[in-house]
């Protein structure tokens, strides 16, 4: 156990990633550009938890009354968050001196940017992400997260993004050979799928804010 505490804080470990919730559908575009900004630095661990808490306090839950039942909604599952951070974190590239992780949340997506592309040099677009072998870039990192029950070794983490959503669709993996991207589409209720719509409020349906 001191081992893996060791590892953890080791300097590969240490490092800062940037959480920034936007005005908006974009950056830039408003008088104030940014509702929340921060910037974490320790060990893998303590990024991944304050990152997830991050996501989680700039999002809404909301619920609607079908027949007897209460049915919730979230804007992103936490499962697809902590999966797409565990991603984002065990297969970056740190060898590209001066990147960091940056999570940017927008009215409509939130966006995960890691530096780094695949290992393998593929472009994850144009891959099926159901047949992508497990090649890990960062070994250690690897089987510390498998360790702590944070990912498992079968290369299933992005179809398990995918799937944590009610509709897959609203989450897309772009890569090149600079950065891995993670898009995710707010999750709506009975809404279009235009999704660059600002959120509707339908009285009609009881959504009402917690």
């Amino acid at each position: 156990m001191q081992d893996c505490y060791y590892r953890m804080n080791a300097p590969c470990c240490n490092h800062e990633y940037s959480v920034t919730r936007w005005m908006g559908k974009s950056k830039g575009k408003r008088t104030i550009d940014a509702i929340d900004d921060k910037e974490y630095s320790g060990n893998i661990i303590m990024l991944l938890k304050e990152g997830i808490s991050f996501v989680k306090n700039n999002s809404q839950k909301a619920w609607k009354i079908q027949g007897a039942k209460r049915i919730e909604f979230i804007d992103y599952p936490e499962d697809a968050v902590r999966e797409a951070l565990v991603n984002a974190l065990i297969h970056r590239d740190y060898n590209i001196i001066g990147a960091e992780i940056h999570i940017d949340i927008y009215d409509v997506r939130m966006e995960i940017v890691s530096p780094g592309g695949m290992y393998d040099g593929k472009n994850i677009q144009e891959v099926d992400i159901n047949r992508i072998s497990s090649i890990r870039r960062n070994l250690v990192l690897a089987d510390i997260f498998n360790r702590l029950d944070y990912m498992e070794r079968r290369g299933s983490g992005l179809k398990r993004i995918k799937e944590s959503f009610d509709d897959e669709n609203r989450v897309e993996f772009f890569s090149n050979q600079s950065n891995f991207f993670v898009k995710m589409k707010k999750q709506r209720v009975d809404e279009s799928d235009d999704f660059d719509d600002e959120r509707k409020r339908a009285d009609n349906e009881q959504i009402k804010p917690e």
